[in-house]
């Protein structure tokens, strides 16, 4: 695996969920791999297993089987904490909600992970405020997020997210909170960090309209891959 151009690779992923007496089976069995610099888009109906497999590739759950490689890291064999690192340095999350913190600056929200990784406050504000300068913020970085608009909120989530310079960003329903023009523009800045920077995009959404700009479409259904289409 030491010189695998994948960022992902997935064999035979299987979750398996007990409600009371109900086994549900989120995943049957997904074989996945995702190129460094991709930009793909998962697709399906509500219950398809779509956000399972997110949060999966995102090292927030463990998978019942299979084998799980990010970045060559065999994540399947780590514990809780070494999850934890992985998340902190190999990934950056962007979601619905945006997730900020209502009493911090843009730039303190957007600082976080550094915190996280034991950074000092000077080298996380600079790193900070370069990442909200990518996305278009850098005006906004002392305003608190109820002193943002929807779109700004998602952009200093977007800068939370590359902060860290993930391997990859992990977007889940990134535009379901905001109207179709200013998801328009959320979606043009997924295009062009992933073009700009090379960082891998992985998103799931409802948005067929966000599915479409992506350069890989991967459709579930039954918690199986049923179509994995690259678009030229």
């Amino acid at each position: 695996m030491e010189n695998d151009p994948q960022v992902i690779e997935i064999r035979g992923l299987t979750k398996v969920y007990q409600r009371g007496s109900e086994t549900v089976q989120a995943l049957r069995g997904i074989d996945l791999r995702i190129a460094h610099g991709d930009f793909a888009a998962i697709t399906g109906p509500s219950g398809s297993g779509k956000s399972t497999l997110l949060n999966l590739i995102g090292c927030l759950d463990s998978p019942t089987a299979g084998e799980y490689y990010l970045d060559a890291i065999a994540t399947h064999t780590l514990g809780d904490a070494d999850l934890a690192r992985v998340r902190n340095q190999k990934i950056g999350f962007v979601f619905q909600n945006f997730n900020l913190l209502p009493r911090m600056t843009a730039w303190q929200n957007v600082a976080l992970p550094l915190a996280y990784a034991g950074e000092g406050r000077s080298d996380r504000r600079r790193k900070a405020e370069e990442a909200l300068d990518r996305v278009g913020l850098a005006p906004r970085r002392d305003h608190r997020p109820s002193e943002l608009s929807g779109g700004e909120r998602q952009r200093v989530a977007i800068a939370r997210a590359l902060v860290n310079r993930p391997s990859m960003l992990l977007a889940d329903e990134p535009t379901g909170n905001l109207d179709q023009k200013v998801g328009a523009e959320i979606v043009g800045m997924f295009e062009r960090l992933n073009r700009d920077t090379g960082v891998t995009v992985l998103l799931v959404t409802h948005d067929m309209a966000l599915a479409s700009k992506a350069r890989r479409r991967i459709r579930m259904v039954d918690g199986l891959i049923e179509q994995d289409k690259a678009v030229a």
